[in-house]
C-alpha cells in the first residue's frame, strides 16, 4: 500500500493517479496522520458486442408476414400526391 500526503496528491497527481490505475491502495496523510484510502474501482470486464437480431425482433412484434403490412409502389405514390394539396 502507497502513502500520499495531501501536498503529494495536489502538487503531483498524475503519479498518484498512476498508482491508483494500477490497482494500487493509496493512504492520503495529512500531517503525519491518516485520513484517507484511495480504493481503485474494481474493473469492469468488456464482452464482446454482438448485433442485435432485427429480424427476429421484428416477426415477433409483427408476426412473420411483413410483407403484407409493406406500403406499395401505389400506395406511396398516392400518399405523396395528398400531401401536394
Amino acid at each position: 500500500m502507497k502513502t500520499a500526503s495531501v501536498a503529494d496528491l495536489r502538487n503531483r497527481f498524475p503519479s498518484v493517479y498512476r498508482w491508483i490505475e494500477e490497482g494500487e491502495t493509496v493512504e492520503l496523510t495529512k500531517r503525519g496522520r491518516i485520513v484517507a484510502r484511495i480504493v481503485p474501482a474494481p474493473r469492469v470486464k468488456k464482452g464482446k458486442f454482438t448485433m442485435p437480431d432485427f429480424a427476429a425482433m421484428r416477426r415477433e412484434i409483427y408476426g412473420g408476414d411483413i410483407k403484407s403490412r409493406m406500403l406499395t409502389q401505389e400506395d406511396s405514390a398516392f400518399i405523396r400526391d395528398r400531401g401536394e394539396r
